[in-house]
């Protein structure tokens, strides 16, 4: 059978780098052909850092970024290819999930803003995009937010089976599959490892915790924990989304003034389990008891993993290296299954999941010729 060759382009909340991948979706699988990841350079990490916070002269900033950025992705694009030695022309589309600078679904007039110019990515790749995939859900009167879960369903859902597909990335999600398409259930959790990596590189200059040692290496703080759980977010209701317009730096110095006592390391664990426990907890309002596998960066976060199982007796928590694909590629593969959706005039979102008023055909098609 012909190959369907697709690449699937990625850069989430944590900005640590751009993920690529070449998927093969012929015969009806997925199968990862080959993996890239290049990191941002430092010019481009601080200025996109800057332009998730309101400041002066954005529009510039933005319009450089766009540019920059796409430059970047298409970088990671031409090296993947290399890597794979495979001819372009096989490749039918590149699907970018572009560099999120703001995602406000909630505003009267609610919208999400995703950088990297995909006409640039298209020029300097010589493949199709497609990109813009949040904002026809926006539109539709969703959060644009999750979208992986239309892709967790098709590749991970069993009949018969509870499953929960939980990301960490800078933030968190989770896809509940009960074993019924008709009942799936996805939403942002809150801050993944965002909080974390934040800290340690305030204290210690370190990009992030690794393993988790800092953090086991301290004492929760129960009150501070308390006070960071009743922040309204976690009591909200899906479809809900969020990002680092709500869980940031700012966010973190005003959680943690009346705190200025606890050790740093007592703080670290204290920000570890407030990942882990918005994370059991909302898992435990959908059931007592399921198959949970992890992915993204915090499936690589031992001593998180640990606490998830701790607070989930009842489940079992592993990766989805157990359902046959690597942690690190899970989101990546999912924008390459998106931009096959689109070339095919298929729906990528689940209304369920972000609240939209219907299925739709999403993001724009950006062609190299």
């Amino acid at each position: 059978m012909t190959q369907q060759y697709y690449i699937g382009l990625m850069s989430g909340t944590s900005m640590d780098g751009v993920d690529a991948v070449l998927v093969d979706f012929s015969d009806s699988k997925v199968t990862l052909v080959e993996t890239h990841t290049v990191e941002l350079p430092s010019h481009l990490l601080s200025g996109l850092q800057r332009l998730c916070q309101s400041g002066s002269d954005e529009i510039n900033r933005m319009g450089t970024l766009d540019r920059g950025v796409a430059k970047l992705f298409a970088q990671a694009v031409n090296e993947l290819v290399a890597k794979a030695n495979i001819d372009k022309q096989q490749i039918i589309a590149i699907g970018s999930h572009g560099q999120t600078i703001r995602h406000m679904p909630n505003l009267e007039m609610g919208f999400t803003l995703q950088i990297g110019d995909p006409n640039t990515i298209a020029a300097l790749t010589g493949i199709d995009v497609v990109a813009d995939f949040r904002r026809k859900d926006i539109a539709l009167g969703g959060q644009g937010a999750p979208l992986v879960p239309a892709f967790h369903q098709q590749r991970f859902a069993k009949v018969g089976s509870k499953r929960m597909i939980l990301n960490i990335g800078g933030i968190s999600n989770i896809t509940y599959l009960p074993g019924d398409a008709s009942q799936v259930v996805g939403f942002d959790n809150g801050p993944g490892n965002t909080l974390i990596d934040s800290w340690i590189k305030q204290i210690k200059g370190e990009s992030f915790d690794d393993n988790g040692q800092w953090a086991a290496s301290g004492n929760t703080d129960e009150k501070l924990l308390g006070h960071m759980l009743s922040h309204s977010y976690f009591s909200l209701s899906a479809p809900k989304s969020t990002g680092r317009e709500l869980f940031n730096q700012a966010w973190l110095e005003q959680q943690t003034a009346d705190f200025g006592y606890l050790d740093e390391a007592d703080i670290q664990s204290t920000l570890l389990d407030l990942t882990c426990h918005s994370i059991a907890n909302d898992c435990l309002k959908l059931t007592d008891n399921a198959e949970l596998y992890v992915c993204g960066g915090g499936a690589f976060n031992g001593e998180l993993l640990r606490r998830l199982a701790v607070l989930l007796p009842n489940y079992r928590v592993t990766t989805s290296a157990d359902l046959g694909i690597d942690p690190k590629w899970v989101e990546a593969i999912a924008f390459a299954w998106l931009a096959k959706r689109h070339k095919r005039g298929l729906s990528g979102n689940l209304p369920a999941v972000t609240g939209a008023s219907r299925e739709a055909v999403l993001g724009g098609l950006f062609p190299a010729a």
